[in-house]
């Protein structure tokens, strides 16, 4: 089977070239499943951990039973480059079959953990389930998708559980200013409100109270079950080098909101500061992204 780096994702190639390096200094011949899924694990900022964590089973343990199976490979003098070892070829096969089911433009790299499910302990269909529920409905469409995966989870904090587990501190003498915000939250249409004031007047704190009613309860039935996120556009914008990466991460995040069915509310602090964010010449701007998804009622903010 010939390998064509040009449909992998830049982890892929990035994982794939570590493992031959791995392989050619222990003097293996092939490379094997264990070299590619050695390093597969190392990797951060891709699924790999959260699908492994999803179906049960320790990174710790998987990294255990590589370095185990490569002890026990035979090993050559030479400094020959190692082959493509059949099995592996295998994986990289079956890895392709469910990149055609996902309709993934790319070859990404928890498709090969999804693959290699023998070595995990896992059955296929497990871990398929696994990746669909740390996915959701994002396809892979660009050489960085990592980015667009829990997206929510990497650009935004959970004030709701924060309040939970007793980390906002009580907010006082702000019930009116709670309410009014509850109130038009509560509201079918134009239910987005916007606090305004000088700096350190307590805006921050007024939504750090609404947070804590919903987790206690205290608030109408129709806000009781819903999620109180902040977003953070520092943590979107920190490392978008190439043009239309904070668009791409932008998008993933309203995407996953949306798909949440209207049970995200949305926070963001000095949100004048998502006007002109993202936006270099040609491109949308981060406030004319959430515009039209706020006048259909598909975003609360």
């Amino acid at each position: 089977m010939t390998l064509d780096p040009r449909t992998w994702t830049v982890k892929t190639s990035e994982a794939v070239s570590a493992a031959m390096q791995v392989a050619a200094t222990a003097g293996h011949p092939e490379l094997m499943p264990h070299h590619l899924l050695a390093e597969l694990v190392k990797q951060d900022g891709t699924v790999t951990a959260p699908l492994l964590t999803k179906v049960g089973v320790p990174v710790t343990k998987v990294a255990e039973k590589c370095a185990t199976a490569l002890g026990k490979l035979p090993t050559t003098k030479g400094g020959a480059e190692p082959r493509l070892g059949r099995e592996l070829a295998s994986v990289f096969a079956e890895a392709a079959e469910t990149q055609s089911e996902f309709k993934d433009d790319f070859l990404s790299v928890e498709l090969l953990v999804v693959a290699m499910h023998e070595i995990v302990g896992v059955a296929r269909d497990e871990m398929l389930a696994a990746l669909k529920a740390v996915r959701g409905s994002h396809r892979v469409t660009s050489q960085n998708p990592e980015d667009q995966f829990q997206a929510l989870e990497k650009y935004s904090v959970d004030l709701t559980a924060r309040a939970r587990d007793g980390k906002i501190d009580p907010v006082i003498g702000r019930d009116e200013e709670i309410r009014r915000v509850v109130q038009v939250l509560s509201r079918r249409t134009k239910n987005n409100p916007i606090l305004i004031g000088e700096p350190g007047v307590g805006k921050t704190a007024i939504v750090e109270g609404l947070a804590q009613r919903i987790a206690s309860g205290d608030v109408p039935e129709g806000l009781k079950s819903k999620r109180l996120l902040s977003l953070d556009l520092g943590a979107m914008l920190a490392g978008a080098k190439y043009r239309g990466e904070f668009e791409e991460r932008l998008k993933a995040v309203l995407k996953e909101i949306i798909d949440a069915g209207g049970e995200v509310i949305t926070f963001v602090d000095e949100i004048h500061n998502l006007v002109g964010a993202g936006g270099a010449e040609g491109a949308m701007d981060a406030g004319n992204m959430v515009k039209p998804m706020l006048a259909r009622g598909e975003l609360r903010m």
